[in-house]
């Protein structure tokens, strides 16, 4: 049920087929189900997970009314209408997670039905998702070293540009006779293919790195602009495009002002403007639980949670190391427990009920965490690695960026006697 939040609530009415009579109330979509409860008692009439779901239509009901019909797999036809604020805004969302949930890895469906789950399986679970984290952020690891191994590259080319640059004042404030214009004109021959290599090597940072492309329901200004497309976090900014892959806009990332986190669902992203609106769009997306923590590492001085999801960050950024503690203790008192649950044979009374005894964790279990943590650990010494070698790096462009403005105000103040 951890897993069975509400996304979105609607007011609509609901065709009640044994009354023949529409009634009102409130449409609510969870993750994993719909439901429809009354607006003046607050009863539910239908409640049906959407793995249920065969088929969403737009409809129109007496030829008039433009409604929703949702098709369940034991054909039972559901009626929904008078949405607010339109019947499309509330079709792209409920389709969104529909597909989601059909495209997502099998048997993620069948979570809301089958709650049996060993603990084997759920300490598995849960170390896949940490492998998944930690490689997330090993990638964004990955593409800052990349910005940074580009800026120290750029520090580079200034400061040879510099040399040049010194070695023409010198020749200007020599005397000038006439040789030394035949010197004045050779120096720049020289120096065309330093000028094209920085150019050729300023193409190489260009290349976007993609961190992470996911679906999402895009609304734009109102909730009745809406569209299905795509979000796609790089490490410059962020990209939304249209179901036909077309640019709808481009984030970068110094023009991001503010995002805010509605729900683990949905999120608004914000470029203000003075004298011109803002530039602000909704995104509602399942894939949103893994996109956030993404952006709470890229925009960790931008993004704002509202109060009522204040404890998604509570639950997820509690410290890394009670993190990585909880998950490594919990493995290894599974594991204990596995070893005690084994037939010791030697034990008086009832050895058949201890043979018969099931483990905690089963052997194949075990091996695949096994894997993960061995997996968890190389990640871990990569980005201390990575980590170690970027604060180098930060302290040779630091002292680079020193060293350059000193030359460049020294250079200032010749070209000023020169003049």
């Amino acid at each position: 049920m951890s897993r069975d939040i509400c996304v979105h609530t609607w007011p609509c009415s609901y065709y009640l087929e044994l009354e023949k009579r529409w009634i009102p109330g409130k449409l609510s979509l969870t993750s994993l189900s719909l439901k429809f409860m009354t607006g003046k008692t607050g009863d539910t009439l239908v409640n049906f997970p959407l793995s249920s779901i065969i088929e969403i239509k737009k409809e129109a009901s007496q030829f008039i009314f433009s409604s929703l019909t949702i098709l369940e797999k034991d054909h039972v036809k559901h009626w929904f209408s008078s949405f607010r604020p339109g019947r499309n805004v509330v079709f792209h969302v409920i389709e969104h997670f529909w597909r989601e949930l059909l495209l997502s890895q099998p048997g993620a469906a069948m979570d809301a039905s089958s709650s049996h789950v060993t603990k084997g399986q759920a300490l598995t679970g849960l170390m896949a998702c940490s492998q998944k984290r930690l490689e997330d952020a090993a990638t964004v690891l990955h593409h800052q070293g990349e910005q940074l191994d580009s800026i120290a590259s750029g520090l580079d080319k200034i400061e040879c540009d510099l040399d040049v640059a010194d070695r023409l004042l010198t020749e200007l404030e020599s005397p000038s006779w006439w040789p030394f214009s035949s010197k004045l004109w050779k120096m720049p021959s020289g120096t065309k293919p330093h000028v094209d290599s920085s150019m050729a090597s300023s193409k190489a940072p260009g290349k976007e790195g993609i961190v992470i492309r996911v679906p999402a329901v895009i609304f734009q200004r109102t909730d009745s602009h809406v569209k299905p497309g795509r979000l796609t976090v790089l490490v410059s900014g962020l990209e939304l495009h249209d179901s036909g892959s077309s640019l709808i806009h481009r984030f970068e990332k110094e023009d991001v002002d503010g995002i805010t986190v509605h729900s683990r669902y949905e999120v608004s992203v914000c470029q203000r403007f003075t004298g011109k609106p803002d530039i602000a769009f909704r995104l509602i997306s399942a894939k949103m639980p893994e996109v956030i923590p993404i952006l709470e590492t890229q925009f960790s001085k931008k993004i704002e949670l509202l109060e009522d999801n204040l404890m998604l960050r509570s639950t997820r950024t509690s410290s890394p190391e009670e993190k990585d503690y909880s998950v490594w203790h919990a493995a290894s008192r599974l594991m204990d427990c596995a070893r005690l649950q084994e037939p010791s044979g030697s034990q008086e009374g009832g050895p058949l009920q201890l043979q018969m005894s099931e483990p905690l964790i089963s052997q194949g279990d075990t091996q695949e965490l096994r894997q993960i943590l061995r997996k968890l650990k190389g990640l871990a010494l990569d980005a201390q690695t990575e980590l170690e070698r970027q604060d180098e790096a930060l302290d040779g462009i630091a002292t680079a960026v020193d060293r350059t403005t000193i030359t460049i105000d020294k250079q200032n103040r010749r070209m000023k006697k020169l003049t």
